[in-house]
């Protein structure tokens, strides 16, 4: 059986898309005035012919969503430079005729090689005259240089506000003003049929529009974290990623992120994230630099799936409800487990909306911080229970975060030459270039520092730095352990308690 391929990231950038009896006729007849198409719908055997005729007004005029939205979808090029290397090696031969005439004390020799720089594009969307523009984080995660070109064929530089690989959105910044936009409509208010366009710059063909209409709400496909994908009939092809999805009245209603294909290439089916997920991640991004994440505290899945397999067990359990979500289990301390929801519960609403699936329910949780209060209403042996809840982050907290950035720290990184290497007698270390205000210099780090190693991992590279930070926003125990040597060439520590203001 021929599988079918998931293509994530149209437009990646460092990495990437009648049966039976029925026939369908279209003709077009030649006359002026009857220029519209006619559609015959042939069903001799079944006792008639029924022909239904479209006048060409009215058909859906997508002119006006167009022409607001093609100005404010951004052309994406990004690069990745390549990394430098230095090899160890060792010349047998060199070692053995040293040796044999007496030359003591080889030196195995070093080398430098750097990898090829890696370049990518994508699309992107400007949602303020100031700047901002909405894309997909596997457009430009990763990227050391961000170039945005407008439609009107200038050019800026873009910098990276915040990423969200859980939703694959990401925030940039071009310095500009009045710049063009996509007013921002709501997600939620999109219907099954309803006519949609797809913006963006697919196979480097810039300002491209591709019609169709919403095949499907809240669709699940397991390539991200949060997922409650808008699905769409409209073209997504390479290069659309972090374009416009917009409905007929030219309002920003999703950003397009994936596509499902056997080829690569777009077949029928293209996915859009939804603005009600967007609006959230870009504003706390905007705010702190991160995505403030809650979490209800629940693990399960759709309860059709789970009826249906154990209808495939020979069982037949009636739970009082055909949809929503079944808790296989609830995370001790969470915002669930303190509403008394239990294992064996289906939850049915949330925020008041009702649930069929778990893709519903991580959208709306998607909208929400730490700390928000939520009603909850779940079915217990046919029973219905209601309770309002307070959100926690992952940590089980209420607590707001934020990133701990290489902005927030204040400090500018760059890694050692092999010459100053060899000069200090050290194998690795960051050198501090330049501090502005911040965590670092608040702690009493100089300019020329170099830095050895944080929570005991080695800095090698500024990528070491950068996981290192990363990896200490997740944790619970937010502290930064650094081992240095001062500029007089002193060994130092620092601590540094990301908490704290």
């Amino acid at each position: 059986m021929k599988r079918n391929l998931l293509v994530i990231g149209v437009a990646t950038a460092l990495s990437m898309l009648v049966g039976g009896t029925t026939a369908w006729i279209v003709s077009k007849n030649r006359s002026a005035e009857q220029s519209a198409p006619t559609i015959i719908y042939d069903t001799t055997q079944r006792g008639g012919n029924h022909f239904a005729s479209y006048q060409k007004e009215s058909y859906p005029d997508l002119t006006y969503a167009a022409e607001q939205t093609v100005n404010a979808v951004v052309y994406i090029k990004v690069t990745q430079m390549g990394k430098t290397h230095t090899v160890t090696y060792r010349d047998p031969f060199a070692e053995f005729f040293g040796e044999m005439f007496g030359h003591r004390g080889y030196t195995p020799q070093q080398r430098e090689y750097k990898e090829p720089d890696r370049r990518g594009a994508g699309s992107g969307v400007i949602i303020s005259s100031d700047g901002y523009i909405v894309t997909n984080n596997h457009v430009v995660g990763g990227a050391d240089e961000i170039l945005v070109k407008l439609n009107d064929n200038r050019e800026f530089s873009g910098r990276i506000i915040g990423l969200d690989p859980n939703t694959d959105l990401a925030l940039i910044k071009i310095e500009g003003d009045n710049l063009p936009t996509v007013p921002i409509g709501n997600s939620d208010d999109l219907k099954l049929g309803e006519w949609v366009l797809a913006v963006g710059n697919p196979f480097n063909l810039t300002s491209t529009v591709t019609a169709g209409i919403v095949s499907a709400k809240a669709r699940s496909l397991g390539a991200n974290g949060i997922e409650s994908f808008i699905q769409t009939d409209a073209a997504i092809n390479q290069g659309n990623s972090g374009g416009a999805l917009v409905n007929a009245k030219g309002e920003l209603v999703g950003i397009n992120a994936m596509l499902y294909s056997q080829t690569g290439s777009y077949s029928g089916y293209g996915f859009a994230i939804p603005t009600t997920i967007m609006n959230k991640v870009v504003a706390d991004l905007k705010a702190y630099g991160t995505v403030q994440r809650a979490v209800l505290g629940v693990v399960g899945g759709d309860v059709s799936n789970y009826l249906d397999n154990e209808k495939a067990k020979g069982n037949t359990p009636d739970i009082g409800t055909l949809s929503g979500v079944w808790v296989n289990q609830v995370v001790e301390g969470s915002a669930a487990a303190e509403a008394g929801i239990q294992p064996g519960d289906a939850i049915t609403h949330l925020d008041g909306k009702q649930i069929h699936k778990m893709s519903e329910m991580q959208e709306i949780i998607a909208q929400h911080r730490p700390g928000d209060k939520v009603t909850v209403t779940w079915v217990r042996n046919k029973k219905e229970h209601t309770e309002t809840v307070t959100m926690k982050n992952t940590q089980g907290s209420t607590k707001l975060v934020e990133e701990t950035g290489i902005d927030a720290m204040g400090v500018s990184l760059e890694e050692l030459s092999k010459e100053e290497k060899s000069r200090l007698g050290i194998p690795y270390g960051l050198v501090v270039k330049s501090l502005q205000d911040g965590k670092m210099k608040n702690a009493g780090v100089m300019k020329g520092t170099i830095i050895l190693a944080v929570n005991d991992t080695k800095m090698q590279t500024t990528d070491d730095w950068e996981k290192a930070l990363k990896a200490v926003d997740k944790s619970t125990d937010r502290t930064l352990w650094i081992k240095a040597i001062a500029p007089s060439g002193r060994k130092q520590s620092f601590v540094i308690d990301l908490n704290e203001k």
